[in-house]
């Protein structure tokens, strides 16, 4: 097959790209590679469906740009194609002094992004908007709303295809070859041969780079993340989206409240080493995922670091006891019996060679190819302006 561009992944982010290329180049050939017999199956279709606001990330970060962007591009998507979604707003809280300071620096970092209406609330007024909270001091942010990232996905595809691209599903990229004015990609059952190729690949993005690139300086280790819904009986304790205040040294948000678009409440999730890439049950395993993750010098680094909130992120996978304490810490009255498991999602980590998690969004650009190395939530929000700035980047003979 001849294609102008290949896009190597059916995610939201690889979508996006593909979206905005058939509108930059009209009548050019673009194709998306998906291994899967469906759209966004893996960390587009398993995520929580937050519509982020871009209030944690660094100013000037490219999280922190495409975030923001994204988030207005993504509602000007959504009500130009009748596709529901809900700003129902989140709190993010304090529940001891010694996070107080953490929380003013989010204040001050969402303001400094240009998020508006942002309120501190002291403990009183969570207690009108959040009755069953119990936090000492907070931050509302109206910006953050739930949304089904799939449903987004399937009209993305509509129009990439409305607009001559083509979707090419159980299509399993095995091997990438530059020559001198293309690149050759040959999957399970054919071969593409292109003038450009995009990665994003996700939890695979780092293995379709060696193919082109050979060695890396990063490398995906994949998180498993766990999540429980609350029964019915339960699902009055919480109004909006209800957060802690992260761990600036851990680029995840710690277990949370998240109502759901389509109803219900999700709590969770945790953040647990995936003995596989698309390893969602605890007992999924390949050998070739865990011990390269475990032989790569930089994650050994970070376990070395981290070994005991690791600990203790393994302990709340295997006890509810302790995932409800976890909760507890926000909302008093959660009992484990309001608790059912709920399916989980593995989060594409990636980590450099230094032991350091990479908390941005990571591209790497070559003559004829662009792979998205690094793109961790807020990637779904963000993911119509990162296929915009990819699609930028792109210029075609």
């Amino acid at each position: 097959m001849n294609a102008d561009i290949a896009i190597v992944g059916g995610g939201i982010v690889g979508l996006a790209t593909a979206y905005h290329l058939t509108q930059k180049y009209k009548g050019k050939k673009i194709v998306v590679l998906e291994k899967e017999s469906e759209l966004a199956y893996h960390q587009t279709g398993n995520n929580s469906g937050v519509i982020h606001s871009g209030l944690y990330y660094k100013p000037g970060s490219l999280k922190a740009k495409n975030c923001i962007d994204g988030y207005h591009m993504l509602l000007a998507f959504c009500d130009e194609n009748s596709i529901p979604y809900d700003l129902c707003g989140k709190v993010v809280v304090a529940t001891d002094k010694s996070e107080l300071g953490r929380l003013r620096d989010l204040y001050d970092r969402g303001r400094e992004n240009g998020l508006e209406g942002l309120e501190m609330l002291d403990a009183a007024k969570l207690k009108e908007i959040e009755p069953h909270l119990a936090a000492i001091q907070g931050i509302r942010v109206p910006q953050t709303g739930i949304i089904n990232y799939k449903a987004v996905c399937e009209t993305l595809a509509r129009k990439i295809e409305e607009k001559g691209g083509e979707i090419l599903l159980n299509t399993l990229v095995k091997s990438v070859e530059e020559k001198e004015n293309e690149v050759q990609i040959v999957t399970n059952k054919n071969f593409v041969e292109c003038q450009m190729m995009i990665n994003c690949a996700g939890l695979y993005s780092d293995e379709v780079a060696k193919m082109h690139l050979g060695d890396l300086d990063t490398k995906i280790i994949p998180f498993r993340g766990e999540y429980y819904e609350l029964t019915t009986e339960a699902e009055h304790l919480v109004k909006h989206l209800i957060y802690p205040v992260p761990d600036p040294a851990f680029p995840f948000l710690g277990v949370h409240f998240t109502r759901m678009v389509e109803g219900g409440i999700e709590a969770g999730p945790n953040a647990v080493f995936a003995f596989k890439r698309e390893g969602y049950k605890r007992t999924d395993f390949n050998f070739r995922d865990f011990f390269g993750s475990l032989a790569w010098p930089g994650f050994q680094k970070v376990m070395f670091k981290y070994w005991k909130t690791g600990f203790g992120e393994i302990y709340r996978s295997f006890s509810k006891r302790a995932f409800t304490k976890a909760l507890q810490r926000l909302i008093p009255e959660i009992r484990e019996e309001h608790l059912v498991e709920a399916p989980a999602g593995v989060r594409a980590q990636a980590c450099d060679r230094s032991g350091g998690l990479l908390d941005d969004f990571k591209l790497i650009t070559e003559k004829r190819a662009i792979h998205v190395i690094n793109a961790p939530s807020p990637a779904a929000t963000s993911s119509l302006s990162i296929g915009k700035t990819i699609a930028e980047m792109v210029e075609l003979n």
